[in-house]
This record gives structure tokens, C-alpha cells and sequence, in this order.
């Protein structure tokens, strides 16, 4: 079955959300706390996309690609200018999400994510990108191994999902990639 990986748009909002939404639940099972992740609601998620598109698309570097299989909506991948705060972080891109369904994967679907979204961050002049990891997550940081992101060893603590809730800030860890080398 072939992979169709296209640029997202305003109208994919809601494919978007299940893809993340869906895909959440099964990866961070056992790592994020379960009251978090089910909270974590699709319509929401939808809405949210929707409203902040704009903004999220400010700058012309920002992108979003969505996976299709058989023309479905099965990943979705979104990357742009570096938010990080180090010096080196305002000439590097960052990979702000890569998700496939988890019925998506070992599939060749993150592969064709991973493709397209360092392909646009060159086009955009990036020679290099970071990513984060959550801390314990072993299948995503052998995927962006495999990739060639390596990890720097810088860490941080992403306080974003667990709000007010009183529960510990997630531990993230840094993957840095030279675009320079060819994709795996």
C-alpha cells in the first residue's frame, strides 16, 4: 500500500486531532499519567487546530504534512522555526511533531513523515533541527535514532500537558539533527 505525504491545510483540523489524540494514548500509555491522557479530547483537539491555524502558520516556515494511506489520513508531522532558547536555537528548524497511527506503525508512515518534514526544513534554510523526546519513550527515540537525531543530552521539564493538575512536569530530552547528512 503506498504513502501519500502532502502538505496539511485549515480542512485536515480534524484528521489532525484523531491522529494526535489517538496516537497520545497508545505511545505515552504507562508514561504519561492516565488521567492526562484521557482527558485528551478529539473535538477539542479539532477546535483548537482550527482556531490557532493562522497563527500557528505566522511564520512562512512553519509546516504540517499529512500521511495518507489509500486516501486516508493515517500520520501527520509538523515543523518550523526552532522555539528552544539556547543562542544556536535561531538558525536550527525543530521538529514539533511526527505521530502515525498506532495501527500505522512500523509501516513506512513515520519514514515518509520524517522524509518530507526535513526536506521542507532545508528548503527553508535549516542546516540543522532539534526535537524532543519524552523521557522514556525507547520506540520514538530508536525511530529518530535510526534517523540520524542524536541525543545532546540537554533536558527539560514540559509543564504544557499537566497544566494545574498538581502531577510533575513531563521530562523531555533533545534530539539535534544535521540536516547536511543525507536522510536515512
Amino acid at each position: 500500500m503506498d504513502i501519500t505525504v502532502r502538505p496539511a491545510t485549515p480542512d485536515d483540523a480534524r484528521a489532525i486531532a484523531t491522529i494526535r489524540v489517538t496516537s497520545w494514548r497508545a505511545a505515552y500509555d504507562g508514561l504519561i499519567p492516565a488521567m492526562l491522557l484521557d482527558r485528551l479530547d478529539i473535538e477539542t483537539e479539532t477546535q483548537r487546530r482550527a482556531q490557532h491555524w493562522d497563527r500557528y502558520h505566522a511564520d512562512p516556515r512553519a509546516t504540517e504534512f499529512l500521511a495518507l494511506r489509500q486516501g486516508r489520513p493515517v500520520g501527520w508531522a509538523s515543523a518550523g522555526a526552532c522555539r528552544d532558547e539556547d543562542p544556536a536555537a535561531a538558525v536550527r528548524g525543530e521538529l514539533y511533531a511526527l505521530y502515525a497511527l498506532p495501527t500505522q506503525w512500523s509501516t513506512g508512515v513515520g519514514h515518509a513523515l520524517m522524509v518530507a518534514t526535513e526536506d521542507a526544513l532545508r528548503a527553508s534554510g535549516f542546516r540543522a533541527a532539534s526535537l524532543w523526546v519524552l523521557d522514556g519513550n525507547a520506540r520514538a527515540a530508536a525511530f529518530y535514532e535510526r534517523h540520524g537525531w542524536r541525543e545532546d543530552g540537554t533536558t527539560k521539564d514540559d509543564e504544557r500537558i499537566v497544566g494545574n493538575t498538581g502531577l510533575p512536569a513531563l521530562r523531555e530530552r533533545r534530539r539535534l539533527r544535521d540536516l547536511a547528512e543525507p536522510t536515512a
